[in-house]
Parts: structure tokens; C-alpha cells; sequence
């Protein structure tokens, strides 16, 4: 089936982020803090899609608090941070009801994003992933991580599902 056919189905969307929501670049602070760069684009869509009935499950190995606040500024519920085995929570949050795999699209770019891309219906991926998580993506976005490549995925979803339409924003 190729991935056009996947977008209606969409309901849930798991994301990576550093190399999906961020270039993957860490700036480094003289207190020891770390710094990331997210897209407004990409959280324009989030906070579209999350309106329109799309849930989000952020997963990351990365701590940065930073993240985790500008994610929940945009309504994300459900984040988890430093997690080590990705596929372990993945499946923990599957068996708990939290999402059906077979409605749900992943966005990852690199290697611990590979065994929980493989269980879901539509694996896709930036531009500039490892060749790895390339080969295994139903979608390659035209966008590299971090320069508006969840928004292009999401558009293409709500697109799809005719949701992608703004009229109610004109009263």
C-alpha cells in the first residue's frame, strides 16, 4: 500500500526529536545546559493537528527540559524524555490502550527509531536520516530535520483527511 493510502487512517503520531523536530544540532551553554532549535512551522502543525483530533507521543533519548516545554505549550500531552529503549515503551504504551499502532504514523531519523518505525502503518522520515531508517520509511519528507518536515508530513495527513482548512478561523 503505498503511503497515500495510509493518511486517512492516521489518528496518532509518534515523534523523535532531535533530527525530526530539531536539525539535530546541540549548542552547548557555559553552565553545562544544552540548547536545541525547533521550527515554528513544525509547531504550527502540531497545534493544528492536535485541534483536529491527531494525538501526539513525543519519544526521545534526550533530557532537555526546554523541549518538554515547548511541546506542552503546544498542547503535546504525552512526552517521555531519556528514554534508553525506545521499542520497550513503545510496546508498553500500545498494551496500555494508549495508541493502535495500524492508525499511526513515526517520524524518526536514526538507529533507535528503526524497531518502533517497523510496527507502525506509516514509517517516514526527514530528509537527511541515517540510510538505515531511509530504507524502512513508507515517506521521505523533501524537508531535513529540524527545517519543517513534521509539518510536511502532518499537512499531508490533514490533507488527506480534509481537515487542513482554515474557514473557522475567519469568524
Amino acid at each position: 500500500m503505498a503511503y497515500l493510502d495510509k493518511l486517512a487512517d492516521i489518528n496518532t503520531s509518534i515523534l523523535d526529536v532531535d533530527g525530526v523536530l530539531t536539525d539535530g544540532s546541540v549548542y552547548g551553554h557555559a553552565d553545562g545546559s544544552l540548547q536545541r532549535k525547533m521550527n515554528v512551522k513544525d509547531g504550527f502543525a502540531i497545534k493544528w493537528a492536535l485541534i483536529k483530533g491527531i494525538q501526539f507521543i513525543i519519544i526521545t533519548g534526550g533530557t532537555c527540559e526546554g523541549v518538554k516545554k515547548r511541546l506542552e505549550g503546544l498542547g503535546v500531552q504525552h512526552i517521555y524524555l531519556g528514554v534508553q529503549n525506545k521499542k520497550e515503551l513503545f510496546n508498553q504504551l500500545v498494551h496500555s490502550g494508549l495508541f493502535d499502532p495500524h492508525h499511526c504514523l513515526y517520524m524518526g531519523d536514526d538507529i533507535p527509531d528503526l524497531a518502533c518505525m517497523r510496527h507502525v502503518l506509516l514509517p517516514c522520515c526527514p530528509a537527511d536520516a541515517c540510510p538505515e531508517v531511509l530504507a524502512v520509511s513508507d515517506y521521505i519528507s523533501h524537508q531535513s530535520g529540524g527545517q519543517a518536515c513534521v509539518r510536511d508530513i502532518l499537512e499531508k495527513v490533514l490533507r488527506v483527511q480534509d481537515k487542513w482548512n482554515f474557514t473557522d478561523l475567519d469568524q
